[in-house]
């Protein structure tokens, strides 16, 4: 599975690799230089039903569900393990992937570690409970695993992503068909073959590659699979909310975001800039959860605006590989594209700061400046639909009640950030905010302990923490008449 100038990956179904029933295959780019450096299978119908009927095996006739959680739990930390050990190259392989810094993908796979470590952790600590019922009767909730469980990754974090649904899942005894994101596969690909030695069964885990409107739309639409879990763009959650309909799947959603990044006049001035350019310019903007939004109190907004765009233009753009670049390049043609309409966009919307285009610098990549639109008003397109890429917009507001009234002024509600020295002005906005996560004086930390997920079109359901694997289990009533006498209802 070693990735060479350009090589041909295969997918993972039941135990094996194979090229598919299409023998179509997709290039996979570097999107620092244009390249491409792999191809994968383009999986059909078939190679789903295939996946499928592998996943169903296992859970319903090859004993998944009945192993031990404790031996659920151990080989977790097998997989965990063996992503720290085989860290510098998965990092190296992510970045060149997906083009994010070198330094970021590192912390993606001790994070995605994590991920497994914790749920390894907690695989044999789900617990039912006994009802406590008016009869002579003993009445218990039972939890038991969903089954089939089909899960859909986006590219901005590729192994981190998969991790995020894979490892509940398995805690809690499901089967998986997981899809990575066309552009971004390598990384899940290359783990893919360490599943066995690390103790998971032929049909557990199975890795199929494929577009979303084929591949995906498969297994959503697939009558063997139980559950949908999908991290992606709200366009894309409604379609998967309708065809899930029809065969009445549970579904969990991770969608996107226009997060408003709040900054008061009483916030530490140094810590508040680089909380706003944090915000957004981390993974060069290809965030769910990006601090878009930058609110900012009138009596310190000239200041703000300009400290922010000085120290933006200190950001380095470069090679992935670099441990000293800050941004690399965006993931694909298309979304440099994407991007780079929004930039133009916003010059007409707004006034322009800092960037607004390519780098000047950088003759070949998928790389656009960090850019930083100001006096943005809330309903222009660019505060309102989501870029996912670095562009900043800054608002101005006048007091508390006007920064809440724009915070909640968006279709989405992933995450929020306050900004003040007030305990009392960040509570009452904490409580106020519609968002599913609210930081105070800190922008993005994410902690594998603490759920994750949005309200309104950022979606439904949550990942991590304990919130994480309740989505991967059913609940069952058990009722025990303990009463020798018939019932006597005749």
């Amino acid at each position: 599975m070693a990735v060479s100038q350009t090589s041909c990956e295969p997918m993972f179904i039941n135990g094996e690799w194979t090229e598919g029933s299409s023998g179509k295959r997709i290039p996979v780019y570097d999107p620092s230089t244009e390249e491409v450096i792999a191809e994968i299978p383009d999986a059909s119908a078939a190679d789903i039903d295939a996946a499928v009927a592998a996943a169903r095996h296992a859970f319903d006739e090859g004993g998944w569900p009945q192993t031990t959680a404790q031996e659920r739990g151990r080989i977790l930390f097998r997989i965990a393990a063996r992503l720290r050990e085989e860290a510098p190259q998965l990092a190296e392989l992510e970045s060149r992937n997906c083009g994010k810094p070198i330094v970021e993908s590192e912390y993606d796979i001790a994070d995605a570690a994590t991920v497994f470590e914790y749920y390894g952790g907690l695989a044999n600590k789900v617990s039912g409970l006994v009802n406590p019922v008016p009869d002579n009767a003993l009445s218990l909730s039972l939890k038991e695993p969903v089954g089939v469980a089909g899960q859909i990754i986006p590219w901005n974090y590729p192994i981190g992503m998969a991790a995020w649904k894979l490892a509940p899942a398995l805690a809690a005894g499901c089967t998986c068909v997981l899809k990575p994101a066309e552009q971004t596969p390598l990384t899940m690909l290359k783990l893919a073959g360490w599943l066995a030695d690390c103790g998971v069964p032929a049909g557990v885990v199975n890795i199929v590659t494929g577009l979303g409107e084929t591949a995906g739309a498969a297994i959503v639409a697939h009558p063997g699979v139980d559950k949908v879990a999908f991290t992606g763009s709200a366009a894309v959650g409604k379609l998967i909310m309708k065809s899930a309909a029809d065969t009445l799947k549970r579904v969990t959603l991770e969608l996107g975001g226009k997060s408003p990044n709040i900054f008061f006049a009483d916030a530490d001035f140094e810590a508040a800039i680089d909380g706003a350019l944090f915000g957004i310019f981390i993974n060069q903007g290809e965030v769910c959860s990006a601090g878009s939004r930058v609110l900012v109190q009138r009596s310190i907004y000239p200041k703000f605006l300009e400290a922010m765009t000085e120290k933006a233009r200190t950001i380095k753009l470069g090679p992935p590989l670099d441990r000293s670049t800050k941004m690399g390049p965006l993931v694909s043609k298309e979304q440099y594209d994407r991007v780079s309409a929004y930039q133009k966009l916003g010059k007409s919307e707004a006034k322009l700061a800092l960037g607004g285009g390519r780098p000047a610098s950088i003759s070949r990549g998928y790389y656009v400046e960090p850019t930083i639109f100001y006096d943005v008003d809330n309903s222009s397109r660019i505060a309102r639909e989501e870029i996912f890429g670095p562009v900043a917009a800054v608002i101005p507001f006048e007091d508390e009640r006007e920064a809440l009234r724009i915070a909640n002024d968006t279709s989405f509600g992933l995450a929020a950030a306050v900004w003040t020295r007030d305990i009392y002005r960040a509570l009452r906005m904490v409580k106020a905010i519609r968002a599913g996560i609210v930081w105070v004086n800190h922008m993005q930390p994410t902690y594998v302990e603490a759920p994750w997920g949005g309200f309104k079109q950022s979606g439904f359901g949550r990942e991590l923490g304990v919130h994480g694997i309740d989505e991967y289990l059913e609940t069952k009533q058990v009722h025990i008449n303990l009463n020798e006498a018939p019932i006597g209802w005749y």
